[in-house]
């Protein structure tokens, strides 16, 4: 029997070029592994304790201020009763916030909280002085579309230290705030109505369903 012919010298099948098969799959993993390192540090600076269910609390507060506001006799006693529904809706907020941080281990004292609230508080308390410079000025009917441009740039300020829906539902305030600054004084409870507590109730529900209660 004649032997077959070799395949090449061992020279030759030394010299072939090799494919290095390895080689895309490390890289791959590298990317992943870089790309989960980077959301990991994203989260970690980022406060994640708003409470969804919170939010959408504190949106029915407004919607059942909205009608007893429409029908008070003096502009004293509709300033009165938003006041009231904005103490009640900060202190739901706040104690809903609270417990969220608690449940993922999160202080509001230090870290991304406490960004958060650095944020969040100078145009809110802004917004109180303004409140007053407003009325004692004889100029009530911007203080709707104040409220709501504030309470906007508050959020939005905040949310640069939280996940992203929050500053698009503090840029969603603040267009609705310019509008009513413009609008009707006739249709402030309307769109108060609709800022605090409709848009409270919709984007307490997104964050709730996509980061929890």
């Amino acid at each position: 029997m004649q032997a077959s012919a070799p395949q090449g010298t061992l020279r030759d099948r030394v010299n072939q070029p090799r494919h290095l098969g390895p080689t895309p799959a490390l890289h791959d993993r590298a990317l992943d592994d870089l790309r989960f390192i980077r959301a990991t540090m994203e989260r970690a600076a980022a406060f994640t304790a708003l409470p969804g269910w919170g939010g959408v609390t504190m949106g029915a507060t407004a919607l059942v201020a909205a009608p007893i506001a429409a029908v008070q006799p003096s502009v004293e006693r509709w300033l009165a009763v938003w006041i009231l529904e904005a103490l009640v809706a900060a202190a739901i907020g706040l104690w809903t916030m609270n417990r969220k941080a608690r449940s993922v281990r999160m202080s509001l004292l230090w870290g991304p909280g406490w960004r958060f609230l650095l944020g969040l508080c100078p145009p809110l308390i802004a917004g109180v002085a303004l409140t007053a410079a407003l009325w004692l000025g004889g100029l009530a009917a911007a203080v709707p579309g104040a409220w709501l441009l504030l309470y906007g740039v508050a959020i939005m300020a905040g949310g640069a230290f939280s996940v992203r829906i929050v500053p698009v539902m503090g840029a969603t305030f603040m267009l609705l705030g310019a509008v009513t600054l413009f609008a009707p004084a006739a249709w402030s409870d309307v769109l108060l109505a609709l800022g605090f507590g409709g848009l409270h109730v919709v984007f307490g529900l997104v964050i709730a369903r996509r980061y929890g209660g």
